[in-house]
């Protein structure tokens, strides 16, 4: 009899599961103290997030519970806080926490921030961990991946976004006067032939955020696919819902770990799933059923030409076109509706602004003219109340990356925070630029020129610019949104041919969130509690 014979039965279960706890805990204070020994080699640690419970569970329970109930803001807050930064803002915008046994390292400082996207983007990425978490829903497209691949990904889309495309307004409109007859309607259409009083839209209240999410997933899947989802004209669109699913389910397995992940079932997660990969590849096997030599007769003036027929004369993979449709089908999507959503909302409370972005508007372009691609650019308040927008809710509010290789950032290492701070290979460094955009130690003191910077004002950016780095709502340096463009073109569109129609919208949120907005962080940054309005056409006369 062998001696691990002998040991199993003399062993009890309890005793074998003591010595594996035992050889576990072991092993992970070896491994932290050679992390510890390697880190010290390279340079100081950052300020701590203390914690209570072993392996920081409860700061791991606090993050899950703030994804939960939409308190990301006040979670990082308070991370910063813990750490050394005072009421003023003025303090160590970087802190460090060991989470199940795995330093993470949060960050709002631009010079980290320009150093993770820029100056040392060679050093960070995506990484493997982050590809593993996300492989299942966006692939290995442009969002996921690093190096040869992510550059393969992006001269495939770069084409997709040229000025001549973004620069055609037509997929824009055709989509309005839909979005206009839902608004009149209270909501979403049953049916594209509903008859409508467009009368009726005159202080009509309405969820106007869900429709700019329909909205924009239809001129998505128009521009994307050559033919749209027709969302605004079903409430109960499938693929609308699996897609937002699939979204919620992606944030909360992320915020959870790769620990804790594994106990949340993932059946619903792959249900639909299962359904936005069959809406995806219908259009993907009809796009692989042209040859090349088809493929190469088609060009861009044809009606029927679309982004899926230009990446299919690329690569006849299947699942390289799913990734990359999908990959921009979530930003072309969601970072316009939910900047729309949060305009909307501002502009809503604010019937002074309106009054200056209408008037505007009809200088430029009328009350019924379509505006064309140098109109928007011309039209500098109407710019401004998108940056401004832009500034207090970006688009994406928390993002990752991870080191490729033990570096360093150039702030928050040492008590103060001043120092070089040591990464080492894999760690993950959560960055957030709604914290950045919102640093009141970053701004101006007050003035008549310059109100607070808490407060929603387009006129600022006439008399100030923010230095660089400290404002960056497409991100930056080489991973620099490629769509971004085409993002602001759309939503100056919309808004200019929204207030040529209506003289004036309401808010009705103070009796849903008292003025406080709830923001909603699961990939993009939306409004938790929609954006209850009203708007009114202009008499006539």
């Amino acid at each position: 009899m062998g001696l691990l014979e002998v040991i199993w039965e003399h062993v009890s279960l309890k005793g074998t599961l003591a010595i594996l706890i035992w050889l576990w805990v072991v092993s992970s204070i070896l491994t932290r103290v050679g992390e510890n020994r390697r880190i010290k080699a390279i340079g100081p640690f950052a300020p701590n997030v203390p914690s209570r419970w072993p392996w920081a569970l409860d700061v791991v329970y606090s993050v899950v519970q703030s994804t939960i109930h939409h308190k990301n803001y006040e979670r990082w807050l308070a991370f910063f806080k813990d750490s050394g930064t005072d009421s003023s803002g003025t303090g160590s915008y970087t802190t460090e926490l060991r989470a199940v046994n795995r330093r993470c390292v949060f960050t709002a400082d631009p010079e980290n921030i320009k150093a993770i996207l820029a100056t040392q983007f060679s050093d960070f990425g995506k990484g493997d961990i982050f590809h593993k978490e996300w492989c299942e829903f966006l692939g290995d497209s442009i969002f996921t991946t690093d190096g040869q691949m992510w550059h393969k990904s992006r001269q495939l889309l770069r084409p997709q976004f040229s000025r001549d495309r973004i620069s055609d307004l037509h997929c824009f409109e055709s989509h309005l006067q839909t979005l206009f007859k839902a608004i009149a309607n209270g909501g979403a259409l049953r049916g594209e032939d509903q008859s409508v009083d467009m009368s009726a839209a005159n202080g009509r209240p309405i969820d106007i955020s869900d429709l700019f999410f329909r909205y924009t997933l239809d001129v998505a899947t128009d521009f994307l696919l050559g033919k749209d989802v027709k969302s605004l004209s079903n409430p109960e669109q499938e693929f609308a819902f699996a897609f937002n699913e699939v979204q919620r389910l992606q944030n909360i397995f992320t915020r959870c770990g790769p620990l804790f992940s594994h106990l949340i079932s993932k059946a619903h997660f792959r249900k639909c799933l299962e359904t936005m990969n069959a809406f995806v590849y219908q259009y993907v096997e009809q796009a692989l059923k042209l040859s090349p030599e088809e493929l190469e007769t088609k060009t861009k003036s044809d009606a029927s030409y679309t982004f899926l027929h230009e990446l299919a004369s690329y690569t006849r993979d299947p699942k390289v076109l799913r990734d990359q449709v999908v990959a921009v089908l979530l930003a072309g999507r969601d970072t316009t509706a939910s900047t729309l959503s949060w305009a909307l909302y501002e502009l809503g409370r604010h019937p002074e602004i309106v009054k200056k972005l209408r008037a505007e508007i009809l200088d430029v372009v009328g009350p019924d003219r379509t505006p064309t691609y140098a109109d928007l650019k011309s039209m500098k308040y109407l710019q401004n109340t998108i940056n401004e927008t832009l500034r207090l809710y970006p688009v994406l509010p928390f993002n990752v990356r991870f080191s490729l290789h033990d570096t360093t950032l150039p702030r928050g290492g040492g008590p103060d925070g001043t120092q070089p701070l040591a990464v080492l290979k894999d760690t993950p460094i959560g960055y957030t630029t709604l914290l950045l955009h919102r640093r009141p130690d970053l701004y101006p003191e007050p003035s008549a020129n310059f109100p607070p910077s808490e407060q929603f004002c387009p006129e600022r950016w006439y008399h100030w610019q923010p230095k660089p780095w400290q404002y960056i709502p497409f991100n930056g340096g080489p991973r620099i949104c490629i769509g971004q463009q085409f993002a602001l073109t759309e939503m100056s569109y919309l808004l200019t041919r929204m207030f040529q129609r209506y003289e004036r919208v309401e808010s009705l949120m103070e009796s849903i969130d008292g003025g406080k907005p709830t923001l909603k962080a699961e990939i993009v940054l939306i409004p938790g509690d929609g954006v209850n309005v009203a708007f009114w056409e202009p008499k006539k006369k």
